[in-house]
């Protein structure tokens, strides 16, 4: 079952994300953050502007908020969308209902005003996103590098959303940021390369600079068999052997522009309980997200 469709919106690009996801087999660590999400609407509130680069369902942050009670996460972070273009308000309505269970990522323009990123920035907004992908265009790297020097002195993270071969054009520029780095969704590369793919090692190779961040997030889009994602798990395991402790998960709520069957959130998250212990779970679904996006440590003997 899907959640519906407004009345009176327009037609989405793609399906809504299931209403009525399982419980995961695995229960979560206290404070378990949920670092990569987005959300859309409530569209009565916050209309989709004409310029969006597509057209999503309506998401609201109280729908993220009965899938985390559901899931088990108490922290998460919310990445602004091209769906909703420049458009932050409904982040930073999320970001002040949330009340610190919540951090953001923007889009920023290089001539964006400094008083919007104070503002964000007191928000709760604690990054910045580019996306070098085909269907939302790339962004020119003179622009990209001065949003990186508008954003440094708050210390804000880079979050890059690139696909494939994509990284491996990126690499020495990646190299070259100067704040801390996210890599969303593994980079996406094609899984039929296997772990020694050009891809991945160019993922590792940015892994070894000690900045530079990995997001284990987007399964259902790199699988090619669909749920339980096993053709992704070896570069999981890479991953895991390589950095545990500066890799991430994010869940990609509610799936967007995803080519492929919509998944289900419980398998998502036991898809990682299958290849981490209880130990190393805490590590990338608490203790890694605490220190990279600044939520309060929690401490394991009292949690």
């Amino acid at each position: 079952m899907s959640l519906p469709t407004p009345a009176g919106q327009p037609i989405p690009d793609g399906p809504p994300p299931l209403a009525n996801p399982r419980k995961p087999k695995i229960a979560l660590p206290p404070g378990a953050c949920d670092s990569h999400c987005h959300i859309y609407g409530p569209f009565a509130r916050f209309p989709l502007p004409p310029e969006r680069s597509f057209t999503p369902n309506d998401a609201p942050e109280t729908a993220l908020r009965r899938l985390h009670d559901h899931l088990g996460f108490a922290r998460a972070v919310i990445v602004q969308s091209q769906g909703h273009g420049h458009d932050h308000e409904p982040l930073l309505d999320a970001l002040a209902v949330g009340r610190g269970r919540y951090r953001g990522v923007a889009l920023l323009r290089p001539g964006d005003n400094p008083d919007l990123i104070r503002r964000f920035d007191a928000a709760g907004i604690c990054g910045v996103r580019f996306s070098f992908m085909s269907h939302l265009g790339f962004p020119d790297l003179d622009a990209v590098r001065s949003v990186i020097t508008m954003v440094e002195p708050y210390g804000w993270h880079v979050a890059i959303h690139v696909a494939g071969s994509g990284l491996i054009d990126l690499e020495d520029f990646i190299g070259l940021i100067p704040t801390p780095v996210v890599i969303d969704h593994m980079a996406r590369p094609d899984i039929g390369e296997g772990v020694e793919g050009p891809v991945v090692r160019a993922l590792l190779r940015c892994l070894e600079n000690g900045r530079v961040w990995v997001k284990l997030s987007g399964a259902e889009r790199l699988s090619k068999l669909h749920a339980p994602y096993e053709d992704v798990a070896p570069t999981v395991r890479r991953l895991i052997a390589n950095a545990p402790e500066r890799l991430l998960w994010g869940s990609d709520w509610p799936h967007v522009n995803l080519h492929g069957p919509m998944p289900d959130d419980g398998d998502l998250v036991d898809f990682l309980g299958r290849l981490t212990t209880p130990g190393l779970r805490r590590r990338i679904l608490v203790d890694n997200p605490a220190a990279f996006f600044g939520f309060p440590a929690i401490d394991a003997k009292t949690a």
